[in-house]
């Protein structure tokens, strides 16, 4: 009886096992299916938010497009509207520029600067005008103030400038050049001529260049030339800072920038950033399009100064919030290494490591800050603070450096000149009072023995004669090469100079080169 039950059982047991054992594997695979579907969920939902963002740029970018094209629209129709308006102003404009230069006399040379720059461009000279600018250089900031006024009494101020510079831009064309670069000068004088260039309808004014069609084609052509002269230096990149602004100042002074080279100027914009006026360059060049992508690479390459002017010009602050950016800056200042800094802690070299670096950094966001008016936003009392605490800090270890050199010597040390023929001569002074005597023989300085890796033969045009010995005199002048010494011992030597000083080319005694018992009347520092 109990066998046939557990008969009964034994099969009941099994399906029991094998229904638990199928529920669990269905367990699995809805946990399966669900696991999947979630993944699906979150990843069709990612698609759907990044179709979405891009589908709103999109949106916000045709919405600028139409924006600026009605813009442009406008401008253009204003354009033609005025141009008969503009012609007679320029022309009203030549005959009062005519009568005037006939009506004045002509500055004396004691003139101030803004009446010889109104001279040389009402008397249309170019090479004058030019030399003056280079001669007043340390006058910078009056050259700047006077340059626009005077340029607009130019009867062409575009060729003007251009004859001006073409003696250095776009190649230096002077046939003994001056360690000086006229870089700096031709962009003075390209940013000042575009006040009279620009439109004499206030409402258009620097947007439309009054450039005749001649001078745009030079201008054209200069830029052209520039561009091959720096691709043979090795490409634009290893341009002088001066050099690429000259060469955007000059393209977008003459509004002769070419939708082929947008690059070429990105790539000159993000290599010379540093430079304050790159910014407008940027947008004057045709590059607002860029002006995201110029400022993503600049917080990139650890400009976010630099980034944070971009965003200012372009009014792309939204997108890119100048204080994050400036602390940003401030870390990545601090994580620089100075490996270089650390070895160099001898005297006057203590001061450049990581705190210099920070310094320059801190100076650099207050600017910004200041600059921009961004107090509210960014307290400048902890970096004004700290700038102190670097400083001070310098000042004292400058001053222990100083005390530590000052102390590790009991006076100031004699000069030791070296002789004629390349050997170090002893001190100058030493003590008169006796001392033991010494039978050591003395080699004179810079003799074969005391330099035997230097056994040529007399570096002098004439033959020494064999016996000839040192003369000794008040009236005697410092020989050119160095006598024979007898090797015979000294009757009186006298003691060395309190400082220790090594053995200069066998020298062991503070007269050991003289053969006499007697010092010379004046030192032998003399002897060259």
């Amino acid at each position: 009886m109990a066998a046939a039950a557990a008969a009964q059982e034994a099969p009941g047991a099994a399906a029991i096992r094998d229904g638990f054992a199928e529920l669990e594997r269905q367990q699995e695979l809805l946990a399966t299916c669900t696991r999947l579907y979630q993944q699906l969920t979150d990843h069709f939902g990612s698609l759907d938010r990044a179709i979405d963002s891009r589908a709103d740029s999109l949106r916000a970018r045709r919405r600028l497009v139409h924006l600026r094209a009605s813009r442009r629209l406008d401008v253009l129709r204003r354009r033609e509207l005025s141009l008969d308006a503009s012609v007679s102003l320029a022309l009203s404009r030549l005959d009062s520029l005519a009568t005037k230069r006939h009506r004045d006399p002509s500055p004396s040379p004691s003139s101030t600067i803004p009446e010889r720059l109104a001279a040389l461009c009402a008397a249309m000279d170019s090479a004058g005008f030019l030399a003056f600018v280079v001669e007043r250089r340390k006058e910078v900031d009056d050259l700047r103030t006077a340059l626009p006024a005077a340029l607009k009494l130019c009867v062409d101020p575009a060729g003007f400038v251009m004859d001006a510079v073409a003696e250095v831009f776009p190649v230096d064309r002077r046939a003994a050049r001056s360690p000086a670069d006229l870089a700096w000068a031709c962009v003075l004088v390209l940013e000042a001529v575009v006040p009279a260039l620009a439109d004499p309808d206030p409402e258009i004014g620097a947007a439309r260049p009054m450039v005749p069609r001649a001078a745009r084609e030079r201008a054209r052509a200069m830029a052209a030339q520039w561009k091959e002269a720096a691709e043979r230096k090795g490409g634009v990149e290893g341009a002088k800072p001066p050099d690429a602004h000259a060469f955007l100042q000059h393209v977008a002074t003459f509004a002769v920038a070419e939708k082929a080279d947008r690059e070429l100027y990105k790539r000159i914009v993000l290599s010379f950033s540093w430079r304050r006026q790159m910014p407008r360059l940027a947008l004057t060049l045709g590059l607002e399009d860029e002006m995201e992508d110029i400022i993503e690479e600049l917080v990139t390459k650890g400009q976010q100064l630099d980034a944070v002017n971009f965003a200012y010009e372009a009014g792309l602050l939204e997108k890119f919030s100048p204080v994050p950016l400036l602390k940003s800056y401030l870390e990545d200042s601090k994580k620089i290494p100075c490996t270089s800094d650390n070895l160099s802690t001898s005297s006057g070299q203590s001061g450049v490591n990581a705190n210099k670096k920070e310094q320059s950094a801190l100076r650099a966001v207050i600017k910004c800050v200041e600059d921009h008016k961004l107090e509210a936003e960014f307290p400048l009392e902890d970096l004004r603070t700290r700038l102190e605490e670097l400083e001070k800090a310098k000042t004292e270890k400058k001053k222990a450096v100083s005390s530590c050199s000052s102390g590790g010597s009991s006076g100031p040390a004699s000069k030791r000149i070296r002789a004629s023929n390349g050997g170090t001569m002893p001190p100058a002074s030493a003590p008169s009072s006796p001392a033991a005597t010494t039978t050591t023989t003395t080699a004179f300085i810079g003799s074969p023995s005391s330099h035997a890796s230097y056994g040529t033969g007399s570096p002098y045009s004439y033959d020494r004669p064999a016996g000839q010995t040192l003369y000794c005199s008040q009236s005697s002048l410092a020989m050119a090469y160095p006598p024979v010494v007898p090797n015979v011992g000294i009757a009186v030597s006298y003691p060395p100079p309190p400082m220790t000083y090594p053995v200069y080319a066998g020298y062991n005694s503070g007269l050991g080169a003289y053969g006499n018992s007697m010092a010379p009347p004046f030192h032998q520092a003399y002897y060259r």
